[in-house]
């Protein structure tokens, strides 16, 4: 295994669409995503896209864990807000509902920056593994957010492009200040 580069908002592999994988149980495939996985947890990401790796196919590794969901929730709502790793290679997106949900977004090929983001907030996705099985599933939450914004990946958007009010795009360092000024506002 090995950890790959992550390419930057402005390389050109981030601007295209990716192609389908022919065979996602091919050994370059299964080779692929170890790499990949291996990547995200080196950078700390919750998820990873093919094309962010210099690879133009429509492949993405995310994880939705238990920690970034509301702890509120019931066990029969937490399901579908959380995933444990999870491989989807050709991945279909389909968007249940008219409801949306807004929330902050980083990305490994954005570094230092934040982004608010209104998304869909129930989806479904289909796909396959790496091993060629059939994965399908329902989202809504974290979860919903995290598949969403890995596939726009594979069609060459980068979060900041599905931004409403670009004054909600911030550094990093600097959102100890947005959040001091909102809850300010809230008073």
């Amino acid at each position: 295994m090995a950890i790959l580069k992550i390419a930057r908002m402005g390389h050109p592999v981030l601007n295209r669409t990716a192609e389908l994988v022919s065979d996602p149980a091919a050994p370059e495939i299964r080779r692929l995503v170890a790499d990949m996985v291996e990547t995200m947890v080196d950078a700390n990401g919750a998820g990873l896209a093919a094309p962010q790796v210099h690879v133009p196919l429509r492949l993405v590794i995310f994880q939705a864990p238990e920690a970034r969901s509301d702890p509120g929730l019931s066990q029969a709502e937490r399901f579908d807000r959380t995933a444990p790793l999870t491989v989807l290679i050709n991945p279909v997106l389909e968007i249940v509902g008219d409801e949306t949900e807004g929330g902050w977004e980083g990305c490994l090929s954005v570094p230092g920056l934040r982004g608010f983001v209104e998304r869909p907030a129930h989806v479904r996705y289909r796909g396959f593994d790496q091993n060629g099985k059939a994965v399908a599933r329902a989202a809504r939450g974290f979860h919903a957010r995290v598949v969403q914004h890995e596939v726009d990946h594979l069609d060459g958007v980068l979060y900041p492009r599905r931004m409403s009010d670009l004054t909600k795009l911030i550094f990093d360092s600097e959102a100890r200040h947005f959040v001091a000024e909102a809850e300010e506002q809230e008073e």
